[in-house]
């Protein structure tokens, strides 16, 4: 499952979990890879210096992603240090839900189309929203400046190309019980709805 800031993707993973279907969140694991210790940690710190740690050495995700959302050769470099991470731990946690009798789970991620990651799930749900609707989410939500959510925005992949290229698309513009009557007619259509 992708979307683009502020469309609402954990939204709706909430309302797939609800669902019975196990929903792995990849920006969980990014932090996972990137805390200390973490399988990525060294050489994100190393790529972007230590200016990026806050005091107990964790890194500061606000502060990086200021620079990598201002640069997009310093976005593409963090993506090529942390996407094998995350895309590794994504694999074994898919593997213990497989274990666990599961037939489908959804993988949240923003970046699905954007990494080439397409072909690794056998379908794509986008979550999407009008532009306004997502600039007033990402103020409310983290306090961003109007132009500071815009160039978030701008920095991601068109909203509506993202629509285009995925198999399912959840229009989450509209009121929660709206978005819930969509997800519950998806999560109706994948295998091992309710194993949980």
């Amino acid at each position: 499952m992708t979307g683009n800031i502020g469309s609402g993707k954990s939204t709706v993973a909430a309302m797939l979990r609800e669902a019975g279907i196990p929903v792995l969140d990849a920006d969980r694991i990014s932090r996972e890879v990137t805390a200390p210790g973490g399988r990525a940690y060294d050489a994100v710190v190393q790529a972007f210096g230590r200016e990026i740690l806050r005091d107990d050495g964790s890194i500061d995700r606000k502060r990086l992603g200021e620079i990598v959302f201002a640069d997009p050769g310093s976005r593409d470099r963090l993506e090529r240090i942390t996407h094998p991470a995350i895309f590794g731990a994504m694999k074994e946690a898919i593997a213990g839900i497989a274990r666990e009798g599961h037939r489908a789970a959804v993988v949240e991620a923003a970046l699905i189309h954007e990494s080439g990651k397409k072909g690794l799930f056998e379908a794509v749900i986008s979550v999407t929203c009008d532009r306004e609707t997502a600039l007033s989410r990402l103020a409310a939500r983290d306090g961003m400046s109007r132009s500071q959510a815009e160039a978030r925005l701008r920095a991601q992949m068109d909203a509506d190309r993202k629509a285009e290229a995925s198999e399912y698309v959840i229009d989450n513009s509209g009121t929660l019980d709206e978005t819930r009557r969509r997800v519950a007619a998806l999560a109706a259509m994948l295998p091992g709805r309710g194993t949980i």
